[in-house]
């Protein structure tokens, strides 16, 4: 362990990423597992921007923001997982403490950005559910480049002020970090400085981040879902439900018996089976995300709860980025025509090329 000195007090100058422990006869199957989640993230999300750029069908608000949350998810595992293949493929855990400051920077900003572009994407629904006459007055090219603008540079602006007092920290030993990636919590309980303002500034910025974005996901679906209850036919309810989403996650009990008795009484089999599969999109990403990081970072850090939060952490940060893509593709109808669109004329091109 390298060490540097500094007013009589030995520093610490790297960290050790405990990872997934010493699983070394697990070690080539973790490459390989993380390899392809890495391959199908990637190429899948960058897509969904191909997709949405090419086709004009796409440019509208929802796709826009969809664009936005793809490349966010290409930056997020790039963020992450080319430093847990490294590590597996040669076995050097080691980071320099500048180096792990870094990735939780550039985590940071990724993680608040995604809260933000979130709650941005259901207010986009709420406005097309719930104001259809104005929606495309109230959401036009300029209003959704403002959003995205403000869902980015809030992730900047929060992690900066944060990693900019974490890199006053000193680490004066031990230096293992017991998690894959420079987390805030695991590196702050290395530091022998005082982390007092740090831990405060963390949790006011934090809830700036993660709790206006969360209540604003509720409130724009508490608002779509009495709006399209208030719809006087079957017909009609089916046909918003199918096209537009589930409330997301932790809506009220109440709300998610209306919404599924609302569906259960659609007359036909394969409309309610209809309704089911293709309204939950935005649901599920929303659960999937937000349901991991309560889970991770409002649960107490005990001993118990500490691999369980590094399981739910590969969720939030490794999963979640591979099965959105898959999420919005293979349960959107637009985005599936688009993809045979393309898929057709890739299949021309290589035919005119044979020829």
């Amino acid at each position: 362990m390298e060490k540097g000195e500094g007013n009589n007090q030995t520093y610490v100058t790297e960290f050790n990423l405990l990872g997934f422990g010493n699983l070394s006869q697990l070690q080539t199957l973790l490459f390989l597992l993380f390899l392809v989640i890495y391959i199908v993230t990637v190429a899948g999300n960058i897509l969904i921007v191909v997709l949405v750029v090419t086709d004009q069908h796409l440019h509208t608000p929802m796709y826009f923001f969809l664009g936005n949350l793809s490349c966010l998810e290409t930056c997020y595992s790039s963020t992450i997982l080319p430093r847990v293949l490294a590590s597996l493929l040669t076995g050097d855990r080691t980071i320099s403490v500048s180096g792990c400051i870094t990735q939780f920077y550039f985590f940071g900003v990724l993680v608040a950005s995604e809260c933000y572009l979130l709650s941005m994407m259901s207010y986009d629904r709420y406005l097309a559910i719930c104001k259809p006459l104005h929606y495309t007055v109230l959401m036009n090219g300029r209003i959704c480049l403002q959003l995205a603008a403000v869902s980015w540079l809030g992730g900047f602006m929060a992690t900066t002020i944060v990693t900019c007092l974490m890199s006053q920290l000193h680490f004066c030993g031990p230096n293992e970090i017991d998690h894959f990636l420079c987390d805030f919590t695991p590196v702050i309980k290395l530091s022998c400085s005082d982390t007092s303002l740090i831990t405060l500034v963390t949790f006011i910025l934090s809830s700036i981040d993660t709790l206006p974005p969360f209540l604003l996901t509720l409130t724009s679906y508490v608002f779509i879902i009495s709006t399209i209850l208030r719809i006087p036919s079957t017909t009609g309810r089916r046909k918003a439900f199918s096209t537009y989403t589930l409330p997301p996650f932790l809506l009220t009990l109440a709300s998610y018996v209306s919404i599924i008795s609302t569906i259960l009484r659609i007359p036909s089999t394969s409309g309610r089976r209809k309704a089911f599969s293709t309204c939950s999109s935005h649901l599920l990403v929303v659960t999937i995300y937000y349901g991991t990081l309560i889970i991770v970072y409002v649960l107490p850090d005990t001993e118990t709860l500490r691999d369980l939060n590094k399981v739910f952490s590969v969720f939030y940060t490794v999963l979640t980025p591979m099965v959105n893509p898959l999420i919005y593709s293979l349960r959107n109808k637009e985005v599936k025509e688009a993809l045979g669109k393309v898929f057709n004329k890739c299949m021309v091109l290589s035919a005119i090329q044979e020829e």
